[in-house]
């Protein structure tokens, strides 16, 4: 099969097994869709091959938009690079995800005219920012959590209008998690909303903020407090840009790979498991894509999204009571999900978990961190829509997240407790 489709370009048009069980039932030409439970298991059997053989994966729901897709696959360069169609109650858009996208080809979206206002730290935007030119202007932050302010936002717009930039020019936001939520959020906001175009550097960034249209700064009561809902109109991801990364920022994305598994479960846990390098692009691609299908069916983080969460509840009020300088994002979100697997009495999973960290070299103890602190902050968390509990996002097993659980505060604390023991 894959000789055959080679020098193809292959679009998958991708059915959830329901979907695909309603239209054929009781169809007897079909023999192999004769009983329900089988059904099921040979779709997640053949899911995985479907997406490895893939170039173009489009929801089933989107296949009058097709022009649309051909549209946004113009001068896209052949090889392993994949697109996956983005869909949500507010916009459709192409993730790009492709070795050499930025780095070799200075690849730009067809689709995506105006001119460009870049957003960029000093890192990302000495490496690649002449990748993607021309700019109508430039924006560069200091690298880190701490640029993540509404004082930096108001230097964003501030430097925009300085720049005469309009909104129907498009911001492009070229860097990690803190350069695509700042951006994001200026975009959102500057006259009331202009397009983003998110060009992740990092991993944290490839396999999850960039792509689902989250927004925003941090306050320092709280974490992502202030922000808003805007989807990108494209998102490239080049995985090259990860071979300059430091180590330890390689392995903090590592915690976010390991939480997109731990909630799809199936082919990319067991691939996790079996030790695959979380800079592979087979490996990127699969996160995104889990990201993109839960997205599709919750875009404003009202139900099904929240699993995305897992682990973030603890992480988040670790970066709080660290004032968002002692752990990087993903370094918080290895803690957290340790400690969420204990409230989820996953006892088992949670050692395979710690195991995997442990060896990318992520830290697996809490240190020099005051336990009431993190408590306390946990109550913040942006979850919480009643005078009530916070909602916590628990794990039974790989791929099975539940969103808006009940714990018990003697619970959560004996659980933060743990991370400070060694």
């Amino acid at each position: 099969v894959r000789e055959a489709l080679a020098g193809c370009r292959v679009i998958w048009l991708e059915t959830a097994w329901d979907e695909a069980w309603a239209r054929i039932e009781g169809n007897g030409g079909r023999p192999l869709a004769t009983d329900m439970r089988r059904f099921t298991e040979l779709h997640e059997e053949r899911h995985p091959i479907y997406e490895s053989l893939a170039d173009v994966i489009v929801p089933a729901t989107r296949s009058r938009q097709m022009r649309e897709v051909v549209d946004a696959l113009a001068g896209l360069p052949r090889g392993d690079t994949q697109m996956l169609w983005a869909t949500s109650a507010s916009s459709d858009y192409p993730v790009y995800i492709g070795s050499g996208l930025v780095t070799e080809h200075s690849f730009w979206p067809s689709t995506v005219g105006g001119r460009r206002v870049l957003v960029t730290d000093y890192h990302a935007g000495r490496l690649y920012g002449e990748r993607l030119e021309p700019y109508l202007g430039e924006v560069r932050i200091m690298p880190g959590e701490q640029s993540k302010t509404i004082a930096h936002a108001e230097i964003v717009w501030t430097e925009m209008v300085r720049h005469g930039a309009t909104r129907a020019d498009v911001v492009v936001g070229l860097g990690g998690g803190v350069v695509g939520d700042l951006a994001g959020f200026c975009a959102a906001t500057y006259q009331r909303g202009m397009r983003i175009v998110q060009v992740p550097t990092t991993l944290v960034a490839q396999v999850d903020s960039a792509i689902g249209g989250k927004t925003g700064v941090d306050l320092p009561e709280a974490k992502n407090y202030v922000g808003a809902f805007h989807q990108p109109s494209a998102v490239i991801a080049d995985p090259v840009t990860l071979h300059t990364l430091p180590a330890a920022e390689v392995a903090a994305g590592y915690a976010e790979v390991v939480k997109t598994g731990l909630i799809a479960g199936g082919a990319l846990w067991d691939r996790l498991r079996a030790g695959a390098p979380p800079t592979d692009p087979a490996v990127i691609a699969a996160c995104a894509h889990v990201k993109v299908r839960i997205v599709s069916q919750d875009e404003r983080d009202l139900g099904l999204r929240q699993t995305l969460n897992l682990g973030h509840t603890v992480a988040h009020a670790i970066e709080t009571a660290t004032g968002y300088a002692r752990y990087r994002h993903g370094e918080a979100v290895g803690l957290g999900l340790l400690a969420e697997l204990r409230l989820s009495g996953a006892d088992e999973l949670r050692a395979q978990v710690r195991e995997m960290l442990v060896a990318a070299g992520l830290p697996v103890a809490l240190e020099g961190t005051d336990v009431d602190a993190v408590i306390y902050a946990t109550g913040r968390d942006k979850k919480r829509i009643s005078a009530g509990p916070v909602p916590f996002v628990l794990c039974a097993g790989p791929g099975r997240p539940s969103a808006g659980s009940s714990v018990e505060p003697a619970d959560l604390r004996a659980a933060v407790q743990e991370l400070t023991r060694p």
